[in-house]
């Protein structure tokens, strides 16, 4: 089996180019892995497809991204909130697409990839402009749409702990997005507050098996033991 722990994040990172797609984990601050994020900016990769579950807030994470312009489109649930001026700012300027996607669409159409799904009706979204274009049915009296699968090249995800087998687990409702996202990409990269010996995780405790994730880096600046 693979030692899939990476040195650095650069060195993690360093397969993402122009134009990739990226899923990026987080419920608002909680399980955002900023430094992933930071790493990312550093890359210099441009024209990226953000797929998360909003379009940032603050001055960090998938904000900062959009604020250094490296994002030609997100694909998110919610768009705005109270301290989203990055993705305001780009929006009304024109240098930022957007598609929006229900919250529990945007969920279902992640796991359906990762699971192997090739499409599925659901009754959100019936009726709006979230509709236009899509494949509509009426099933026992109700209406729904068809929806697709979301992919993406890579995942960027945070967890608690990992083991060098890429093996995960999560605290609390920073789990999210992550367990469905890594097995959503292509490639998946996790950050870990704390990087444990082969042995140490509780089979019976891990969420993501090392499986669906090609590389876990231990950011240093995250306090072992905080919530992440």
């Amino acid at each position: 089996m693979l030692d899939k722990s990476s040195a650095s994040i650069g060195h993690a990172l360093s397969a993402i180019e122009d134009n990739a797609t990226i899923m990026i984990g987080g419920f608002g601050t909680a399980g955002m892995p900023n430094e992933l994020i930071d790493g990312l900016i550093d890359t210099g990769a441009r024209d990226l497809t953000i797929i998360n579950n909003n379009a940032g807030n603050g001055d960090t994470g998938v904000a900062a991204l959009i604020a250094a312009g490296r994002v030609r489109k997100i694909i998110c649930s919610f768009p705005r909130q109270s301290d989203s001026h990055h993705f305001d700012a780009a929006y009304r300027a024109g240098r930022i697409a957007l598609e929006l996607i229900p919250q529990g669409n945007l969920a279902a159409r992640i796991h359906a990839a990762g699971t192997g799904i090739g499409a599925f009706y659901t009754p959100t979204g019936y009726g709006t402009l979230l509709a236009k274009g899509k494949e509509t049915r009426t099933i026992d009296g109700r209406d729904y749409i068809l929806e697709y699968p979301l992919r993406a090249d890579f995942a960027l995800i945070k967890a608690h702990r990992g083991d060098p087998w890429g093996n995960l687990v999560y605290r609390k409702t920073a789990r999210n997005f992550g367990p469905i996202m890594a097995m959503a990409a292509t490639c998946t990269i996790a950050q870990v507050a704390e990087l444990v010996p082969l042995g140490t995780l509780d089979p019976e405790a891990i969420v993501t098996p090392g499986i669906f994730v090609q590389y876990v880096v231990e950011a240093s600046s995250v306090q072992k033991g905080a919530i992440v």
